[in-house]
């Protein structure tokens, strides 16, 4: 899929799947996108767990309500440090690094005919993160900061109306 058309199509997937498996040749490719992302200072500290097997995706899945995160055939787990070490000055670029890993492989999930959803929040809430963290042998310096769950939609699913252009970006000034 063209890239400007991956970024029309994207959107967040939360219902159910196919049976369809995702074979992991696809999955290394959406998480190669992830790699390709810029990092602050280069310093590459963000770290991914693919999770495929159906045991351990029933388990994550069991955790939540959404038919996206309970039928995906795959998740990619976006791991960052608990305590990030600056890169610049007394700066981390973490939490910017793992978003532009996670944007680069939504877009490479939707290219390959897939659907995903962002799910962040959620992990924060009830020590989620640290319970599939857990599960997944993250160690306890690092943070389980983002799930993406993988599968073919089952149905087209319904996408939100954006801002048009006008209303969110202006040249030269804001709001002009």
């Amino acid at each position: 899929m063209e890239l400007f058309k991956a970024i029309e199509a994207r959107h967040s997937y939360r219902g159910a799947y196919t049976e369809e498996a995702v074979p992991r040749s696809d999955l290394e490719r959406i998480v190669a996108a992830g790699l390709a992302a810029p990092s602050g200072c280069n310093a590459q500290t963000t770290r991914f767990v693919i999770v495929d097997d159906p045991e351990i995706l029933a388990a994550i899945g069991n955790l939540h309500t959404m038919p996206a995160m309970q039928q995906a055939k795959a998740m990619i787990c976006v791991i960052t440090d608990r305590e990030p070490e600056p890169v610049y000055q007394d700066m981390s670029f973490q939490v910017e690094d793992c978003s532009a890993a996670t944007q680069n492989m939504l877009l490479a999930i939707t290219a390959l005919g897939y659907g995903s959803v962002w799910i962040d929040g959620w992990l924060r809430a009830e020590n989620r993160a640290e319970t599939i963290g857990d599960m997944l042998g993250v160690p306890s310096d690092k943070i389980l900061r983002i799930i993406l769950p993988v599968g073919v939609p089952a149905a087209e699913g319904p996408r939100r109306d954006k801002l048009p252009f006008v209303k969110r970006a202006w040249f030269n000034a804001f709001g002009a």
